[in-house]
């Protein structure tokens, strides 16, 4: 079995505009494309997953489940208090082993649909393990898989079904499910636990995990037993009271544990301009440390860093070739420093994007 390749993420390049990636996506306008009828009409998530260079519907019942073979784009339609307006967030999802050709694709179609949606919706950029707190918002838990979506349960006969593990953890409203390898030295006694053996599925509560952990599992357990029409047996586990010769552990092999996580990056904010007002498209640092709407000109784009989070913002009087290569200054100035995972919010110069960096500036 191939393992699936990891993409460099320092020699990427998102946007693809030029690309053979672009000439290879169909160049119908936004109008045709079939998945964007009836998109952003009503209050409501809608998603869609990259197969093959098109745009296909993702069902409701996988609604927070990525996989991470795959890209996805995710569209938010929501009201504002007191307004009868439409308003729009429409994120692309790069799962880790997702190939070029499908973000690319996901990139070109974000903005397809951002077209076709008047350039109303927000743009956003999610990378897996790295998604901002509006993506995880969306739904009760977020659960992050392995393979691509053809991989599930529903696909494979019990009797072919290979063991995994999911690993359970965060608190109220950003609890992650997350699969990792069948091995036993991924288990620690913060966090919960859920083995899924096809017809039986275990949860393991460590000893300090939190009560949001321990209810999502809850939930996420029941779930996969109710998509099997409720045949598999379950059980609940306690870490201080599971010897070590119960099946949980038995059915897991041994092998290297969970890579050290990395400290975050930190570092003062820093705000860029994108402008081509000398010739040729440029992005160069105009100011570090406290920064203020005031720095902001509505003639250019500017690239705001803080380095959890980075903001595209798109001045009204910003030409055309600007506002087009904002987001990819910002992916490729990400790709050079030192925290290339961060999600990138692209706003435009009005009450929404301008109230968007003020409340981020303030936290």
């Amino acid at each position: 079995m191939m393992k699936p390749k990891k993409y460099d993420w320092k020699d990427s390049n998102l946007a693809l505009f030029g690309s053979d990636t672009e000439r290879k996506v169909k160049k119908e306008s936004a109008q045709s494309e079939p998945a964007w009828e009836g998109a952003g009409g009503s209050v409501g998530l809608k998603i869609w997953r990259i197969v093959k260079f098109k745009v296909t519907e993702w069902p409701k019942e996988d609604y927070g489940k990525f996989y991470s073979g795959d890209s996805y784009i995710v569209l938010n339609t929501y009201k504002a208090d007191g307004s009868d307006e439409l308003l729009y967030d429409v994120h692309f999802w790069i799962g880790k082993y997702s190939s070029q050709d499908e973000y690319g694709t996901a990139a070109y179609k974000t903005v397809e649909l951002d077209t076709f949606l008047d350039d109303k919706p927000i743009q956003h950029r999610e990378v897996q393990g790295h998604e901002s707190q509006l993506f995880k918002s969306y739904f009760p838990s977020l659960e992050l898989m392995r393979g691509g979506a053809e991989t599930g349960f529903r696909q494979v006969q019990p009797e072919e079904y290979k063991p995994r593990l999911f690993h359970v953890v965060g608190e109220r409203k950003s609890v992650v499910v997350k699969e990792i390898g069948t091995k036993k030295e991924n288990i620690n006694e913060c966090d919960v636990f859920i083995l899924d053996l096809g017809l039986r599925i275990f949860q393991y509560n460590g000893e300090k995990a939190n009560k949001d952990e321990k209810f999502k599992a809850m939930q996420y357990l029941q779930k996969l037993k109710s998509e099997r029409g409720g045949k598999p047996s379950t059980e609940i586990l306690e870490g201080d009271s599971t010897p070590k010769s119960h099946e949980f552990f038995s059915s897991l092999s041994e092998g290297k544990g969970p890579k050290k996580t990395k400290t975050p990056a930190q570092g003062p904010p820093k705000l860029y301009k994108v402008s081509d007002e000398d010739g040729s498209m440029d992005m160069d640092e105009v100011k570090e440390g406290p920064i203020s709407l005031s720095d902001f000109d509505s003639k250019d784009v500017f690239v705001l860093d803080l380095v959890n989070h980075v903001f595209v913002w798109v001045g009204k009087e910003a030409s055309r070739d600007e506002r087009r290569n904002a987001l990819s200054y910002a992916h490729s100035h990400l790709m050079k420093s030192d925290h290339p995972f961060a999600s990138i919010e692209c706003v435009v110069e009005g009450p929404v994007g301008n109230g968007r960096v003020t409340q981020a500036l303030a936290a």
